[in-house]
């Protein structure tokens, strides 16, 4: 249970280091202008500090029942490895991060580096479809339709209107506000509900890298409170391996609590 809560956790925290770390963070870079090399240097430092979070707090939840010594059966774990694939890919990576660092459009790149490995491929690839996790993606689907529909009822508006009044402009309150709503209709439909009121507030660069911290921090608080948690949580169902509510819990709130803090005060000081 510590490892599989440490994966999830860790996968959060570490991806609001870059732009293309998840999904909301794609959508901010999109919508705010904010280059590949800016993002990196302002969120890096969250993320590393949220990192060591991660270790402190689940160590200090399971300490007693963490092992002195994790003991792995090297021939019973041992996976086959298609090392011309692996190292083909790798190069592939790696052009595809210097391309992002060279400020080139991500979804140029992202779509360049996935045609080039399945043009000169080694494996079917239906191997690779069949790795896609095609009921996360209907997930997705329909928070955007449940986006459209929140738009559709004017809450936009609404939401601007309520901005004004609990002065949105200041960092601490959209860091709560931006945690709120994405543990209500998730991370990615909360950016978008944010995308026309962020433009209008008096930093929109800082309020746009603290939307991006902290709708993806705010995916700790709970089990389903993220994409990364619930494929976690599907694979250890698969392998009979229950993650109960609760017991995510025990980490994750306090974890999201002290590391929206300390996001908010990095941005903030920076």
């Amino acid at each position: 249970m510590p490892y599989l809560i440490a994966l999830a956790t860790a996968a959060n925290v570490g991806s609001v280091a870059t732009l293309t770390g998840n999904p909301q963070n794609m959508l901010v870079g999109s919508f705010s202008g904010i280059g590949y090399r800016t993002f990196l240097l302002r969120e890096a430092p969250v993320a590393l500090l949220g990192l060591l979070c991660v270790f402190g707090v689940v160590w200090l939840v399971y300490r007693r029942q963490l092992p002195e010594r994790f003991v792995v059966d090297d021939e019973a774990d041992r996976q086959p490895v298609h090392y011309p694939l692996m190292l083909k890919t790798l190069a592939a990576v790696g052009v595809m991060l210097a391309a992002f660092l060279a400020g080139v459009p991500i979804a140029v790149v992202a779509i360049g580096g996935a045609a080039y490995c399945l043009l000169t491929r080694r494996v079917k690839p239906d191997k690779v479809y069949r790795e896609i996790n095609w009921s996360l993606l209907v997930l997705f689907v329909g928070l955007f339709v449940l986006t459209g529909a929140l738009e559709a009822a004017g809450l936009t508006e609404q939401l601007g209107h309520w901005a004004t009044q609990i002065g949105l402009h200041r960092p601490a309150v959209l860091t709560i506000v931006a945690t709120v709503v994405s543990n209500l209709v998730s991370n990615v439909p909360a950016v978008l509900l944010f995308k026309p009121i962020v433009p209008t507030l008096g930093e929109p660069d800082r309020a746009w890298l603290i939307l991006a911290m902290a709708t993806t921090l705010a995916g700790n608080l709970t089990l389903i409170g993220s994409v990364a948690n619930l494929i976690v949580a599907e694979a250890a169902r698969a392998a009979r391996v229950e993650i109960g509510f609760l017991e995510y819990c025990r980490v994750g709130v306090p974890l999201t609590v002290v590391t929206l803090l300390i996001g908010w005060l990095v941005l903030t000081v920076m």
